[in-house]
Order: structure tokens, then C-alpha cells, then sequence
């Protein structure tokens, strides 16, 4: 199993979101700016777990996005499920045809490293994340440099 560039884009934006949106809805713009994430990226994420039902819109001045669950509600296989991204392990995704329309040899190995993993990542929540001292640290260190660079554009234009 490898995961991709969207699951890890998914669960680093919804920890940000997490982070952020108990004060005020969080925009993609702030988020795309923090984590270094192209917005249009962002986009298409949001609309998967928009439609996942984890995050809605909030419109209007101060709008963005919230979580629609408390973070101890939501664990990280679902995030990366909800972007439709794989946890599974094996390379006939899971339907035991992997040669010559029959199981391979190893096809039971990499069903159980496949469920190893997502049980590992369904045990794991946001909140669990949140309560970490290096998390707590990394936000607070990536709050406060991009409004250091928001203040130097402004200043500049």
C-alpha cells in the first residue's frame, strides 16, 4: 500500500481545520497557506469530504469551513476513504483475482497487512491528533508565520 499525495493532503487539511475552526470557520485560502497545498487541490478535496459529510460550508463574511462531527468522531481511515483514496494493500484491490483470476500466493498476506493498517487508522482520531504536544506546536508555529507573511505582503504592497 502506498498512500498517495490526496490522503495525506486530506488528513493534513482536516487536522488544520480541526485546529482552527473551534475560533471561526477556517477558509481554504488559510489552510492552502499554512500547509502549503495548492487551493484548487484543497477544492476538490473539500468537495469529497463535503460530500462525505465531515466538513460543511459556512457562507458569507467570516465563511469557510467547519467540521460537521466533533473531532473524536472522526478517525483518519475515514478521511482518507472519504478522498477516495485506498487502504488496501494488495494488487487486485481485496477481490482475490490477482492471477489468473484466482488468489495469488501472498493474496492473504496483504489482505492482513491491508487490515492491519486500516484497523491501526480507524483507532485514530482527530482529537487523538489534536492532543499531541508536536501537533499543538507545529500549528501554533505555522499560525503565526503565515500571518507573519500576510503582514509582510501588505506591507510590500
Amino acid at each position: 500500500m502506498r498512500l498517495t499525495t490526496k490522503g495525506r493532503y486530506a488528513v493534513t487539511a482536516m487536522l488544520d481545520l480541526a485546529y482552527h475552526s473551534p475560533v471561526k470557520p477556517v477558509t481554504l485560502t488559510d489552510i492552502a497557506a499554512r500547509q502549503t497545498i495548492s487551493l484548487s487541490y484543497l477544492e476538490q478535496l473539500f468537495a469529497r469530504l463535503r460530500r462525505a459529510g465531515m466538513v460543511k460550508g459556512v457562507r458569507g463574511p467570516g465563511g469557510g469551513y467547519k467540521l460537521c462531527r466533533n473531532t473524536s468522531e472522526i478517525n483518519i481511515a475515514e478521511i482518507i476513504t472519504a478522498v477516495d483514496e485506498s487502504l488496501d494493500s494488495t494488487k487486485c484491490g481485496g477481490e482475490a483475482n490477482c492471477q489468473k483470476e484466482q488468489a495469488c500466493l501472498t493474496h492473504d498476506l496483504w489482505m492482513g497487512l491491508s487490515d492491519q493498517i486500516k484497523g491501526y487508522l480507524e483507532q485514530i482520531s482527530l482529537a487523538d491528533l489534536l492532543e499531541k504536544n508536536q501537533v499543538q506546536v507545529i500549528a501554533k508555529r505555522q499560525h503565526h508565520d503565515s500571518h507573519q507573511a500576510i503582514e509582510i505582503h501588505q506591507h510590500i504592497e
